[in-house]
């Protein structure tokens, strides 16, 4: 099948577009960025030193680190002059990552983020409704360009305003939505409240922007009727959203190989994992102006999906994002990502896909609190039992004791972007 915006390509043609683009970047990030420049000087390192895929490892690591502390315009590579907009990350400690785009970047962006629409099986038919943030963050710039140069129609509603969403859905009738999956979660809720199902028209949703469970998808995808939802991924650092998307097969995520290059490495060694193993997202870009990136660390976890995809496409491929290493917390001695309690209750269907987690700390000691909500059509009668039920489970597979309570169908805190699951309260001792 011939796509619009999808390039067919072989294996041997994305190695010789990524190593042209190296070399590409190596020069330009050389030339053009001080920070980089002093940075391969310090390793000895020379833009013609970098002659094959792989010399990739020679290259010195870029943190969020190095991002904050280039502040206001970290990683710059043109002229101030030739950067036409920037983008910043949406953290809430310290200074923002803020980068720069060139009028190129904001081409080699929209025209990316045109390729997800297109393997989600969008026609230039489809109504798009776009819930995510506008402003400084990526995310509402990013659908929106993408599905203007897609040639969809956009409905820029952006994230919250949930009267306006609804009247949205039911009098325009958008087909696909894009959201983060807790406000999917929280629109085909409403919808289902409010008795909607046959006013709305929606086919498919692109979500992203947090981990989730499988559990928490289905969920949604009932609720909002559904026939695909798609995971994407991005990042601020690299333009924006739509560096990747899930295709109809949902097995694994096709990344845009002629665009940047991903690693997988071990989050502690920063060496490649084995072949399908998990390890840390690491990406470096080929095509970049105004902010290259070399070697970023994203810190999100995840693994290559070896071998050709059912769907066709010749992009490769990653697993959804399993959490990010710096999620990770130490309870008692032991290393916990979110998303392993999340596995957990994904194990019974009387449980929703909401949870929290809290820790505390009393007399020196650390205690691990999980709220989770019981299924819409479950009883409560049984909620004790499985609470005690959970908690063992949770002790069998993560080797910690927690305290489990079963909560009601929407007494947990909603959340129009993405939802916070951990809640540290332990403190300094």
């Amino acid at each position: 099948m011939r796509h619009r915006f999808i390039p067919d390509l072989t294996e041997g043609q994305i190695c010789d577009i990524q190593l042209q683009g190296l070399a590409w970047t190596v020069n330009h990030a050389f030339q053009g960025s001080p920070f980089y420049r002093s940075r391969m000087q310090g390793m000895g390192l020379e833009p013609g030193d970098i002659t094959s895929l792989d010399d990739l490892g020679k290259l010195p690591f870029t943190t969020a680190d190095d991002l904050k502390d280039g502040y206001p315009l970290p990683l710059l590579a043109v002229p101030e002059a030739d950067v036409v907009r920037i983008h910043g990350s949406s953290g809430t400690t310290g200074k923002r990552k803020i980068l720069a785009y060139t009028q190129n970047d904001i081409d080699v962006w929209k025209d990316m983020f045109a390729r997800c629409y297109e393997l989600a099986g969008l026609t230039v038919e489809d109504r798009v409704q776009i819930c995510v943030g506008y402003g400084l963050w990526t995310a509402g710039a990013g659908f929106q360009l993408g599905c203007e140069r897609f040639g969809a129609m956009a409905l820029p509603v952006g994230p919250g305003l949930l009267e306006i969403q609804l009247q949205m859905l039911t009098d325009l009738k958008p087909t696909c939505l894009c959201s983060t999956a807790s406000m999917a979660l929280l629109m085909g809720e409403e919808v289902q409240k409010q008795g909607l199902t046959d006013r709305i028209a929606l086919k498919r949703a692109i979500f992203g922007a947090e981990t989730h469970t499988p559990k928490m998808r289905r969920q949604f995808e009932e609720a909002l009727g559904l026939e695909h939802s798609f995971d994407i991924i991005g990042m601020t650092e690299l333009y924006g959203p739509g560096t990747g998307l899930e295709c109809v097969a949902h097995e694994g995520i096709h990344y845009w190989a002629d665009l940047f290059i991903l690693e997988i490495l071990d989050p502690e060694t920063l060496t490649p994992v084995a072949p399908g193993e998990v390890g840390e997202m690491v990406v470096t870009s080929l095509k970049k102006e105004a902010s290259p990136l070399i070697r970023y660390r994203t810190r999100d976890l995840t693994r290559l999906i070896p071998g050709p995809c059912p769907c066709g496409v010749t992009m490769p491929r990653v697993d959804r994002i399993m959490g990010r290493s710096d999620d990770m917390f130490i309870f008692r001695g032991v290393n916990i990502y979110p998303g392993q309690i999340g596995s957990v209750l994904e194990g019974f269907p009387e449980l929703s896909a909401e949870y929290q987690i809290s820790l505390t700390r009393h007399d020196g000691l650390d205690h691990m609190a999980v709220r989770v909500e019981r299924a819409p059509e479950a009883g409560a009668g049984s909620d004790e039992g499985l609470a005690r039920t959970v908690a063992t489970e949770i002790r069998k597979h993560i080797l910690v004791r927690s305290d489990v309570t079963i909560l009601g169908p929407g007494e947990l805190p909603r959340s129009f972007a993405k939802t916070k699951r951990v809640q540290d309260e332990r403190g300094d001792d």
